[in-house]
């Protein structure tokens, strides 16, 4: 499958084989696959967490509006972000890098942030996001399907997982094997509604 079949066929999944196990190996594809997502001056502040426990997977469903994908799936993965990965050892974002360019991107973090705490966690939800639509595409490109979802209690989930307070919470998305194909889709706004050429 090529990048731009998968963008087309992936679609937002409900029901899956609850029986079905993804592998060791196949989860890490998919995380390594999805850290190459971009972020901005390479923070990487996206933490992953991977919900396995099928207690607690009940207990995020209850809060989720009895959504089935919630411990049917063969992954549900929670993304956060911490907002403050900007001030912590940014050196070593840019460790692999020649050292002038190394310099010059680590000197640029903390003016870029300081004080700004509404574009620190605009940043971190867009690389939420990013990150997101990357795993999506892997998984569908490995075979699997997907569901993001933002349908739950945003802070109770919070409370369950002990999310740390410079953190922020994203969606979550379920992998898996679907046992029922999604309904067509509804349909796109044609781009004449949507692309502005220079200005507004």
């Amino acid at each position: 499958m090529d990048a731009l079949e998968v963008i087309y066929q992936r679609r937002a999944v409900k029901h899956y084989d609850p029986n079905h196990k993804i592998t060791p190996q196949e989860e890490q594809k998919l995380l390594e696959a999805t850290i190459q997502a971009p972020t901005s001056f390479n923070i990487q502040h996206w933490r992953f967490v991977i919900l396995r426990d099928p207690e607690l997977r009940q207990k995020i469903r209850e809060l989720g509006f009895d959504q089935a994908q919630m411990t049917e799936a063969s992954l549900l993965i929670l993304f956060t972000a911490d907002i403050k990965a900007w001030e912590k050892e940014p050196h070593r974002y840019w460790h692999n890098a020649p050292e002038q360019v190394a310099k010059q991107l680590v000197g640029m973090i903390e003016p870029f942030h300081q004080g700004r705490e509404w574009l620190q966690r605009d940043e971190a939800q867009r690389s939420i996001g990013m990150a997101m639509q990357t795993l999506m595409l892997t998984a569908k490109a490995m075979g699997y399907d997907s569901c993001p979802m933002i349908g739950f209690d945003i802070q109770k989930v919070a409370e369950l997982i002990n999310l740390p307070e410079d953190y922020v919470m994203g969606p979550m998305v379920a992998i898996g094997k679907k046992v029922k194909d999604s309904w067509p889709k509804p349909g796109q706004l044609p781009l004449s509604e949507l692309v502005v050429e220079n200005k507004f």
